[in-house]
C-alpha cells in the first residue's frame, strides 16, 4: 500500500484530522505512504480545516493548519491506493460517485461505528473524543496494511 485518501463530508474537521494523524504516524513509522484527504461536497473547497480540529490537532503534537479542503473527484479513484471513509454516508456518496473499493475508519477500532461529526457534539469535547477515535483507527489501519 503506497497511498491513502480519507474522506468525509466537506473535508473540514474529520478528515484532515485523519490525514494529519496518518501522516504524524507514517513518518514515526518510517513508512512511504502517501496521505490525503478530500470531502465529497464541495462547500468547503480552498479552505482551512475548522479552527476546532486545527487546535486538537495541535494539542496533540500534529500541524494540519496547512492543508486546504478539497473534493474527491474520479483520477482519485484511480490513484490511491485505498479509499477511507469515516462514515456511512460518505460511502454512499462515493459508491454513488463510482467508487467501488472503499472501506470505513470505524471498522479499525470501533465496531464499525462511523466517526461523527464533532459539530453534534456540545462544545470542544466533540472534537477531543473524534481525534481519539480517529487515532485508534488510522493506526489501526496502517499496522493492518503493512504487517
Amino acid at each position: 500500500m503506497n497511498s491513502i485518501l480519507f474522506v468525509c463530508l466537506g473535508n473540514i474537521c474529520r478528515s484532515p484530522l485523519a490525514e494529519g494523524i496518518a501522516k504524524e504516524y507514517v513518518k514515526q513509522k518510517g513508512l512511504n505512504i502517501r496521505c490525503d484527504s478530500a470531502g465529497t461536497g464541495s462547500w468547503h473547497i480552498g479552505e482551512k480545516p475548522c479552527d476546532n480540529s486545527i487546535k486538537v490537532a495541535k494539542q496533540n503534537g500534529i500541524d494540519i493548519s496547512n492543508q486546504r479542503a478539497r473534493q474527491v473527484n474520479q483520477k482519485d479513484f484511480k490513484e490511491f491506493d485505498l479509499i477511507v471513509a469515516l462514515d456511512e454516508s460518505n460511502i454512499t456518496n462515493l459508491k454513488k460517485m463510482g467508487c467501488n473499493s472503499v472501506v470505513k475508519l470505524g471498522n479499525f477500532g470501533f465496531e464499525g461505528q462511523d466517526v461523527p461529526d464533532p459539530y453534534f457534539f456540545n462544545g470542544f469535547e466533540g472534537f477531543d473524543k473524534v481525534f481519539n477515535m480517529i487515532e485508534v483507527c488510522v493506526k489501526n489501519l496502517i499496522n493492518s496494511k503493512i504487517n
